[in-house]
């Protein structure tokens, strides 16, 4: 059997493992997925609760992340905390992100801080959301109030996967209609143009404010054509496909500091449209085992964006099988050093995710985490990926 070679990453690139506000911190009342998970036709399989209690123990979850070895943080700022209700600002709550960002600094970790992962205030859900007249203006202003904190990040990304957000839409009447779903829809083009309009918003009161290097985390996955049942060729459907999935995501990202990458698996489309491959093994998040899948994106990405920094700001596994997860990850970025040595900028590698924590419409079911999670107790397990992906920071790279 071959023994793969050793795999050295740059000098500088950044090792980590990420959160999101909702999914780790429990209690988010105030925002509008709380009140969704509440709904009498809710699709979650469970509310989000306590979740893991990250709001009181992150100073315990920073010290397990830093002490195995890693030297980045990637979490979100909670808007409804920070913005309750419309103009009536929680100083206390934006000060609590900043002594989060302030302990990263003193262990050693380089903080990325997400401005908004998904969830908004309920009082902006209701008025229209990210397609309100005012959303724009009302995103920058939260932006404003969130500088403090985001001046002492070493990234910022303004929002988290609006390429899915906008999927979102439609998935839900694909829902209603009881159609299959094969693979992530054509987004809603109304709300893809919104959220863009949002980001360049927060970009011009960030770059105004000299802030550290921002931009977007996108969902990344590697394309593929399947041709159709008597060989007609999908590529034209791809291209298309792909041109509203990703392209015009980074196309907005012209002048912004990096982009943020989130990569699990692979596209598949047909002369129709998203299909399923019949042989794939499927992870716990239901979507194909392709660890390759992160070398590919890098690759395309640096191609289609070839002067923006890449920053892999989601990569992971959902398997109870720990071991699964270590392979995965190493396969991952072996294919990740490959589109490296071939040219792609990728400054940094953050693993998803730090915590087994609430994974939205799944609940607690899937595990991506790298330290389990007792939610009777809250009592925290490292799991050996932990102390792997650690060796592989020391190392800055792979033996």
């Amino acid at each position: 059997m071959t023994t793969p070679g050793s795999a050295t990453f740059p000098d500088g690139f950044l090792w980590g493992a990420a959160t999101a506000s909702h999914q780790v911190e429990g209690g988010n009342v105030a925002n509008h997925y709380w009140e969704w998970e509440h709904a009498s036709d809710t699709p979650f399989a469970e509310p989000s609760g306590d979740a893991v209690d990250h709001y009181h123990r992150w100073r315990e979850d920073l010290d397990l992340l830093a002490g195995a070895g890693l030297t980045a943080y990637r979490f979100s700022l909670e808007w409804s905390r920070i913005e309750p209700e419309e103009g009536e600002f929680s100083r206390a709550a934006l000060d609590h992100y900043r002594r989060m960002l302030d302990g990263c600094r003193d262990r050693g970790l380089a903080p990325l801080l997400t401005l908004n992962h998904f969830t908004t205030p309920r009082w902006f859900h209701a008025d229209g959301g990210w397609l309100s007249e005012r959303a724009g203006d009302r995103f920058a202003r939260f932006v404003e109030l969130a500088l403090p904190v985001a001046q002492q990040a070493a990234y910022v990304v303004t929002l988290n996967e609006p390429n899915l957000a906008a999927c979102l839409p439609v998935l839900a009447q694909m829902a209603a209609r009881g159609e299959p779903v094969a693979g992530l829809p054509r987004p809603d083009q109304p709300l893809s143009e919104a959220l863009i309009a949002a980001h360049r918003r927060a970009m011009e009161v960030l770059d105004g404010a000299g802030s550290p290097p921002a931009g977007l985390a996108l969902v990344g996955q590697e394309w593929i054509a399947e041709p159709g049942p008597d060989g007609e060729s999908a590529d034209e459907a791809m291209v298309s496909h792909r041109a509203a999935m990703e392209d015009q995501f980074l196309s907005a990202t012209s002048g912004d500091g990096f982009v943020g990458m989130q990569v699990y698996s692979c596209a598949r489309i047909g002369p129709d449209g998203p299909v399923a491959s019949p042989d794939a093994p499927m992870t716990q998040a239901h979507v194909e085992y392709r660890p390759q899948a992160l070398g590919a994106s890098a690759r395309r990405v640096s191609e289609v964006v070839p002067d923006l920094p890449i920053v892999i700001t989601e990569n992971g596994l959902a398997t109870d099988d720990d071991a699964e997860r270590r392979v995965f990850t190493e396969e991952a970025l072996r294919g990740l050093h490959a589109a490296v040595a071939e040219g792609a900028d990728v400054r940094g590698y953050i693993h998803w995710s730090l915590l087994d924590n609430f994974e939205w419409f799944a609940g607690y079911g899937p595990k991506f985490g790298l330290i389990a999670v007792d939610r009777s107790t809250f009592v925290r397990t490292t799991k050996p990926s932990l102390a792997w992906l650690g060796e592989v920071a020391r190392r800055n790279g792979l033996s």
